[in-house]
């Protein structure tokens, strides 16, 4: 290569990195940033401030509502059609991802998808676990609507009649519910892990700041081979 050649392609290389082409749309960074505060902060408030923790909580809970609404009718790359995979295709590129062969997606890549919605999903748990601990009431209601029978309501005659459907979610608030509550957290902090860690090593393979594109919106235009 000569000293004009390589000049040529610096050049182009700079050009492209200067024309950046809008992925993300407003809505979608400012869900993605308001759920990273919310999450942290009923996360840090748990144990100590639950007025906070649910307020934190039910914000959690309109961001994921909103964010599903918009993956349904919001602009190209925040739609779920166009970035959910089968398992098929997202083991696949996993599969890729471990020779580092992986091809670059301008939107969420499989993996990345896959993760957008075991999180949706696990971020759903969590808020309607916590809104059914937060009055036990609400879940010996929800329990009667859709009449789930399990052996330790098998014979509760008795039980009902010492305590009541109420009272005894009531008594036992801090038990299994609540266990369920905690797992889907723990779950998420992994979930949130896995994220950070699949953003590192995409923005490492795919020479692209990923965190700025969320700030920005914007990210390098598709070279031949990748995916728009």
């Amino acid at each position: 290569m000569t000293i004009n050649d390589f000049a040529s392609t610096q050049s182009d290389s700079q050009d492209t990195a200067g024309r950046r082409v809008l992925v993300w749309d407003p809505l979608v960074r400012l869900f993605h940033w308001s759920l990273v505060g919310a999450f942290a902060t009923a996360w840090l408030t748990a144990e100590d401030i639950q007025p906070v923790h649910q307020l934190a909580g039910y914000a959690v809970a309109g961001l994921v509502g909103l964010r599903i609404i918009w993956g349904l009718v919001g602009s190209r790359y925040a739609r779920f059609t166009q970035f959910v995979r089968g398992p098929a295709q997202t083991l696949s590129y996993i599969g890729d991802m471990i020779p580092g062969r992986e091809r670059r997606y301008l939107g969420h890549n499989p993996a990345g998808a896959a993760m957008v919605v075991a999180i949706l999903v696990t971020l759903s748990g969590t808020a309607l676990t916590g809104w059914l601990l937060e009055a036990p009431g609400r879940a010996a209601s929800a329990a009667g609507q859709v009449q789930i029978v399990t052996p330790a309501f098998a014979d509760s005659d008795a039980n009902e009649a010492e305590a009541g459907a109420g009272g005894y979610l009531e008594g036992r608030a801090g038990g299994p519910l609540k266990d369920v509550h905690e797992t889907f957290a723990n779950l998420l902090l992994l979930l949130v892990a896995l994220h950070v860690g699949g953003v590192a090593l995409a923005s490492f393979r795919h020479r692209e700041n990923l965190v700025r594109a969320m700030v920005t919106g914007r990210k390098r235009p598709p070279a031949p081979g990748d995916i728009a």
